[in-house]
């Protein structure tokens, strides 16, 4: 899955730019002018998918880019962590068991799959392979 979900921009009254996700309605913010707005966007919306994920709420998969809305990705390590969480989620893999085919601790694999936590893409990515998933990632035009 990509971990780019479309937003849209919408005039506030005071002159900003009020960001909604329609898959992602936890995340919202706003900016003084686009670049602004589509940066704050970004964090935004890792933020609420973090939150799906200590929630242990299936993470939402996005829908197509309509015209006139913007398209914004979670940075690529954040991505890497929600894919692992999914494929731990749908494959019903604990993190005892991940930690075990790792050769790491359960401690360790909670880091690996917090979206807030900071870790090397390599050890995600290795997380990844364990759980049957290759981390690919894909550059496009802004």
């Amino acid at each position: 899955m990509i971990y780019a979900y479309p937003c849209n921009l919408t005039p506030d009254g005071d002159g900003s730019l009020v960001v909604a996700f329609p898959d992602v309605p936890e995340a919202i913010t706003c900016g003084g002018n686009r670049s602004q707005a589509l940066e704050m966007a970004e964090d935004a919306l890792a933020t609420a998918l973090a939150g799906y994920v200590h929630e242990k709420w299936e993470i939402p998969v996005p829908s197509a880019l309509a015209e006139g809305q913007d398209l914004v990705a979670v940075p690529t390590v954040v991505a890497a962590k929600l894919a692992l969480y999914s494929a731990m989620r749908t494959q019903h893999i604990t993190k005892v068991e991940l930690g075990s085919r790792l050769g790491i601790t359960e401690s360790a694999v909670r880091k690996l799959t917090d979206p807030d936590h900071r870790s090397h893409i390599s050890r995600v990515q290795k997380a990844l392979r364990a759980v049957g998933h290759n981390l690919v990632i894909e550059v496009i035009a802004a």
